[in-house]
């Protein structure tokens, strides 16, 4: 996994390869800073157009001149502009304080501390309700990575994790499960991710269950992210043929 020659990455690559755990650029402070107050500037225009309709509403129901428009315009928008700076202090302020605060919560993890690739990703996010979420590598059915303009402009990008049950499944759930955010080296981060789960072999073991080591019966694809899946569900329906099995004796 290497970057393009002379381009730096902060954290490097390295550091994510040896376990360490990693969080969003300071660049991620810039984008959604630049999205709260780019949303706090259309909402001003929205209150501009509304205050110009009813303006010009009201000068062809009354049959009034531009005068009386232009008059009617200048006399409301100093209380309008008023009005709207008040809200700003209530919703717009505490959103540009949060965002640092919690960005700084976010961390995330590709492998463990021991260098030994990890079966599972590991995302922390929240400053009052704190998330800790493991996706397990096998549930993952694929991984991408999105950049927009916004993204591009502060060069930074997102990884997404679909699993499962997850995108497309019960409930209407679309998207990805999870997302590794803010991040400058967002490509390296998602090729790690690719080329570990394709190696990945190792026994499965997460909270209490351990999966040992066994004969696949479901022959491996090549490079195919969804050969653990099936294999998962080849279990479940064998666990389902022993309960029927046993309630038959019974």
């Amino acid at each position: 996994m290497g970057s393009e020659e002379g381009r730096v990455i902060r954290p490097p690559m390295e550091d994510v390869t040896r376990g360490k755990v990693f969080t969003p650029d300071t660049r991620f402070y810039y984008k959604e800073w630049f999205n709260a107050t780019f949303a706090a500037i259309f909402l001003w225009m929205m209150a501009i157009g509304v205050l110009i309709l009813g303006a010009w509403i009201y000068m062809m129901d009354n049959d009034e001149s531009w005068a009386t428009f232009f008059a009617i315009f200048f006399d409301v928008l100093p209380i309008l502009s008023f009005w709207y700076a008040i809200s700003l202090v209530f919703w717009w302020l505490p959103i540009m304080v949060g965002i640092p605060l919690y960005i700084r919560s976010i961390e995330y993890s590709v492998i463990s501390k021991s260098g030994l690739v990890m079966p599972e990703i590991y995302v922390k996010k929240g400053l009052i309700n704190v998330t800790r979420k493991h996706v397990p590598f096998r549930t993952i059915t694929n991984i991408s990575s999105r950049a927009g303009p916004v993204d591009r402009l502060f060069g930074i990008g997102t990884v997404e994790i679909q699993t499962a049950g997850y995108s497309g499944g019960a409930g209407g759930q679309t998207g990805p499960e999870e997302k590794l955010e803010g991040i400058t080296f967002y490509e390296e981060v998602r090729d790690f991710i690719l080329q570990e789960l394709r190696r990945f072999r190792d026994p499965y073991v997460t909270g209490t269950e351990v999966v040992l080591p066994r004969d696949e019966p479901i022959p491996r694809l090549h490079d195919s992210l969804d050969d653990e899946m099936l294999m998962t569900l080849r279990e479940i329906r064998n666990v389902l043929e022993r309960i029927e099995k046993k309630l038959e004796e019974s």
